[in-house]
């Protein structure tokens, strides 16, 4: 019976501390060093991990029941966080090899000793990182073949520290009624993303794929062109986005310019914040840009192209989507629409989800921005709300993975523009105090905002919802 007890108290034990650790691993992208170095709440280590370890070590017989108790300590904490664990084929691997392991150490700790129990999780890890070894060589195979069996098959690479997949979007609009395109879905830029997405969703059937290419470390641009030997690329702005990884942004440009070792490569469209010069293969789009007049009803932009000017006009907000949208009719027009074409196409794209998207404008204007994570285009929204005749409401974490001055600035902005600003995580909170001069109100929780704005907005305010932080931020 004593047996059958402590096995019960390990499996609980174990299965609790791999819960968390499964989760914070797949917010950080299943980077270990991620998870030790950069995580944001510490708190929840000491919590869901040193406290369980400590328990179990110092009552290895006696803390079954404050790992039941944990078990619905758990459940409503997930309940609680925004970004819940999503039960991959991976995630699924990984708690079948826990199993596995709690079995075979129980076994050992009834004849050796208790501390086996505490090799389970370390031991599914390895586990899951040789799954990933040979798993990643298999899937990579039958992509990297699926992609040389296509042989009309035009990829585009798309990357950016910011504006990837609103180009992606928009590219894909303009092209889609004269060619089959597939784009990758929604935000997937990873290495492993995009394997999967092709192995599950490109055939043989599209003329073009765009795919979307993010990095967190140098090389991993590297990586994606490897695979996918584009022949057309699309490098876009180069700024601070995810210096808490890259360092500097020397760093971040020279991860972007990976793009351009594909030997297949035919043409590149790169923002000038790439520091490249212009030749035959070489166009810097923003460049050819001569007029933004930017307002809350669009954008209409003037450009150069065939040494000749052309007006442009759009429904979508932000005059930095005259750049972006830039790339994507000089991409256009390399792969052979006319620019009357492009002009009608241009008319029908759509603001992308949760990127200057109005929700509504009656009986409040509401805009969502929800995706927008950078300085400039952040800065630019407010000023464009500026603009607004009525009063302006804020929501925003700040920008995230950047540092601090870069938050200073943007508060500088904010008390210029909105007359009420909502900080909704606490990330940037001690920032903003120190920082902001209009009224403030700073979220505790996110479930606290729905509440808040019930009671401090009224009729005709515009609201804007800027950036977004999850739970674990």
């Amino acid at each position: 019976m004593l047996n059958i007890i402590y096995y019960l108290n390990t499996l609980i034990f174990n299965f609790c501390i791999a819960f968390y650790l499964i989760s914070a691993l797949q917010w950080y992208s299943y980077k270990l060093k991620r998870i030790v170095f950069h995580y944001h709440k510490p708190l929840w280590h000491l919590y869901f991990l040193f406290l369980p370890y400590f328990l179990f070590l110092a009552f290895p017989l006696y803390s079954l029941f404050y790992f039941i108790v944990h078990i619905i300590i758990l459940y409503f904490w997930n309940k609680k966080i925004d970004k819940k664990l999503v039960f991959t084929q991976k995630v699924k691997i990984f708690f079948i090899l826990v199993f596995i392991f709690n079995a075979l150490f129980a076994l050992l700790s009834f004849h050796l000793s208790f501390l086996f129990n505490l090799l389970s999780l370390p031991c599914a890890l390895i586990g899951l990182k040789i799954y990933d070894f040979f798993g990643v060589k298999y899937f990579y195979s039958q992509a990297k073949k699926k992609i040389e069996n296509n042989k009309k098959l035009t990829i585009i690479l798309i990357t950016a520290s910011f504006g990837k997949t609103s180009i992606k979007n928009f590219l894909y609009t303009l092209l889609k009624d004269d060619f089959k395109v597939y784009k990758t879905p929604k935000s997937v830029n990873t290495f492993m993303g995009i394997i999967r997405d092709i192995n599950e969703n490109l055939n043989e059937t599209f003329d073009i794929y765009i795919a979307e290419a993010g990095a967190r470390n140098q090389g991993d641009i590297q990586e994606i062109t490897k695979l996918l030997e584009p022949q057309i690329c699309i490098i876009g702005e180069i700024g601070n986005a995810h210096l808490e990884y890259f360092k500097n942004i020397e760093n971040t440009r020279k991860t972007k310019l990976e793009a351009l070792n594909s030997k297949k490569l035919k043409k590149a469209f790169l923002h000038t914040s790439t520091q490249k010069s212009e030749n035959e293969l070489i166009s810097l789009y923003d460049q050819k840009i001569l007029k933004v007049d930017a307002s809350l009803e669009g954008i209409n932009f003037d450009l150069l192209l065939n040494n000749e000017k052309h007006s442009f006009k759009s429904i979508i907000l932000g005059s930095f989507n005259a750049q972006n949208l830039c790339a994507c009719i000089l991409c256009a027009n390399f792969l052979g629409l006319s620019l009357e074409k492009i002009k009608t196409q241009i008319l029908k794209i759509k603001p992308v989800k949760h990127r200057l998207e109005v929700l509504s404008k009656k009986p409040k204007f509401i805009i969502d921005d929800g995706f927008n994570g950078n300085f400039k285009g952040m800065s630019e929204s407010y000023r464009l709300c500026k603009t607004y005749k009525g009063r302006k409401i804020l929501i925003t974490p700040g920008i995230i993975e950047v540092d601090k001055e870069e938050n200073i600035k943007l508060a500088k902005i904010i008390n210029e523009c909105f007359d009420l600003v909502i900080i909704s995580a606490k990330i940037n909170q001690e920032i903003f105090k120190d920082t902001l001069t209009i009224p403030s109100i700073f979220l505790k929780e996110k479930s606290e905002l729905i509440g808040i704005l019930a009671k401090e907005t009224k009729d005709k305010d515009l609201i804007l919802f800027s950036n977004d932080a999850p739970s674990y931020l």
